[in-house]
Order: C-alpha cells, then sequence, then structure tokens
C-alpha cells in the first residue's frame, strides 16, 4: 500500500504562497519524481507529504486516510534526507536500528529487519563499523537502510545523492533503481537533475513556481512537451528554442528542436553557421554553432567522428517531423 493523493494542496509562509492549490495521485509501487529549477517547491512539496510542513488548504490523502493533520511518525513514510544524518558514535547495525528501538519493535524482529535491509544493500560486511570508516556511497546506503527497516508504505527522497561525486551518484542511482524493483514500494524522489530523473522515474512532476507544469512518464515529456518551460528543461543537452524566420516558416511563435534531431554536414543545409565550442565525449560530440542572421548558439549532438573544430562553417538541417511548435503564450501549438 501506499497510494498517495494531493487535493487542492496549498502551501504559505506568511503573505507568500509558495504552493498554489495543487492536485496530485501517486500511485501505490510507482517512482515518482519531483523535479525543477531552484525555488520551485519540490523539497516543500515533498515535506508537506511527509508531515514536516503544516498544509496551509486542502487534503492529503495516504491509502485513502485523511494524513493532513496526522503527525509524521504515524504515517507510515520514511524520508532519506540530502544529508546522511547518522549517528557517528553508533555503527552501522545500531544507526539502521535506531528508529526501531524508538519504536519498540522486538529485538529479534530487529535483526530480522537489519540483516535483510544489509544484504538488499551490501552493508553485511560493514554492520559493526561506524559512519566515519566508510565512504559516502555506503553511507547513503546506511541511512536507505534505516528507512527501509521500517517497512513504510512510501520513501521519500530529498537529493539524496547531490552530496556524492558523478561516479558515485551513477552508482546509487543504478542502487536506487533496484531496491524499487525489489521492494515494489512507492516511492516519491526530489532533484534538480533532469538526467536523474529521466533516467529513474516511471512518473515525472515538472515543477515551477510552486505550480504543477506537466505529469507524466519520461518518454512522454520528451516527445510532447505541454509548453515551452518543460521542452527547455527536459533532455540533455536542452532543447534548441527559436523565434523569428525559422518559426515563422513553420507557423508558430516559436519552434524547439532537440540537439539529437539536427544533422550535421560540411556541405548543404538548411540553417548555416560557425562551429563555436566543440565538447568531444567520445561517441559523441556536442557541437555549439554560431548561426548565421541568429542571436542565440545552437546545439547540435553529433557522431562523435565528425571531423569539425572550432571556427569550422557547417551546415544544419532539422528532423522535419521532430520540430516542436509553440504559440505566443509558449503552449504546445
Amino acid at each position: 500500500m501506499g497510494r498517495i493523493t494531493l487535493d487542492k494542496v496549498t502551501k504559505s509562509f506568511g503573505e507568500v504562497n509558495v504552493i498554489p492549490p495543487l492536485d496530485l495521485t501517486i500511485n501505490d509501487g510507482e517512482f515518482v519524481v519531483f523535479v525543477g529549477p531552484s525555488g520551485c517547491g519540490k523539497s516543500t512539496l515533498l515535506r508537506l507529504i511527509a508531515g514536516l510542513e503544516d498544509v496551509t488548504s486542502g487534503q492529503i490523502r495516504i491509502d485513502g486516510d485523511d494524513a493532513t493533520r496526522m503527525p509524521p511518525a504515524q504515517r507510515r513514510l520514511a524520508m532519506v534526507f540530502q544529508s546522511y544524518a547518522l549517528y557517528p558514535h553508533m555503527s552501522v547495525r545500531k544507526n539502521i536500528a535506531f528508529p526501531m528501538k524508538m519504536a519498540g519493535i522486538p529485538e529479534d524482529e530487529q535483526k530480522r529487519r537489519i540483516d535483510s535491509a544489509a544484504k538488499a544493500l551490501n552493508l553485511t560486511d560493514y554492520l559493526d563499523r561506524r559512519p566515519g570508516q566508510l565512504s559516502g556511497g555506503q553511507r547513503q546506503r546506511v541511512a536507505i537502510g534505516r528507512a527501509i527497516v521500517r517497512e513504510p508504505s512510501a520513501f521519500l527522497f530529498d537529493e539524496p545523492l547531490s552530496n556524492l561525486d558523478a561516479a558515485l551518484r551513477v552508482g546509487m542511482r543504478l542502487e536506487i533503481m533496484e531496491l524499487h524493483k525489489r521492494l515494489a514500494t512507492t516511492m516519491i524522489y526530489v532533484t534538480h537533475d533532469q538526467v536523474e530523473a529521466m533516467t529513474m522515474a516511471d512518473k515525472i512532476v515538472v515543477l515551477r513556481a510552486g505550480n504543477i507544469e506537466q505529469v507524466g512518464s519520461p518518454l512522454e515529456l520528451y516527445r510532447e512537451p505541454r509548453n515551452e518551460f518543460v521542452a527547455g528543461f527536459i533532455g540533455s543537452p536542452k532543447m534548441n528554442i527559436f523565434g523569428g524566420n525559422p518559426a515563422q516558416q513553420h507557423g508558430a511563435a516559436k519552434i524547439g528542436v532537440r540537439p539529437e534531431h539536427i544533422s550535421a554536414s560540411t556541405e548543404a543545409g538548411t540553417w548555416e553557421g560557425v562551429v563555436g565550442v566543440a565538447e568531444h565525449l567520445g561517441s559523441d560530440t556536442f557541437l555549439h554553432v554560431h548561426q548565421t542572421g541568429l542571436a542565440d548558439t545552437v546545439t547540435v549532438r553529433v557522431d562523435g567522428e565528425l571531423p569539425v573544430k572550432h571556427g569550422d562553417r557547417i551546415f544544419l538541417t532539422p528532423e522535419a517531423d521532430k520540430i516542436h511548435r509553440f504559440n505566443e503564450q509558449g503552449l504546445r501549438a
């Protein structure tokens, strides 16, 4: 069980309304990612669900029960924070056991849950160590283990990987995804990193200024962004947005084309430009092209073997069926 429903939920801090009326349903077993720029309200929304912030108005239901004014400890939710929040003087075993000890769970049941969580997280050999003897990734796994043993209806992750280096982030991302498949428990994950959102989520909730801009699967948001904001936020590198003549030729106020949907040639094409920065990544190269007659730089994703360099003349051709059209309000046309 782990169905969470938000019905016209709002949150204000004094005169400042940070979450306008918001409706959202998270189904049992889903992996849902809240994503958006800094200050968009995603962490505040997570804290409202957890009960760490009071709802100004509206209702939160967990498995059909009204949880709007329910204390956090009664919501059967387990939260994993950005900081590991481990007790440095306690062993890994005692850190994981702490919430169960506070709940008065018998010691034999504590041991069973600890052993099970440690096995799932590859922590069995580290149970007698202290946090200071562990790597950042191992400490984050301990924090997740402490959440698992509570056997919650849902897990809430608040940017849990932001303190890790790039390689550890990728590894932990995969571990959390594997954990979700094994436990089949609802997970809500907050991040500002849209790559994490795209790779991890069953369903993405894109937020801006407390409003939900779009909800859907990663591919739905990638293929059919509802507006210019979602189009520019989802995808890496982000979508190119054009106004002026290129847009008018396609009957729109603006058009968007993803870097991977523009072909590049040194001989001929629709648009002409000059190569600025070329980011060579091996299999791919990202070209930042200064297009003749346009102020903005165009980003193009090409094969890593394309022999171009700074200052080269180049021609670009967008794929006609992959052009996104937007009206004056920035909405999908």
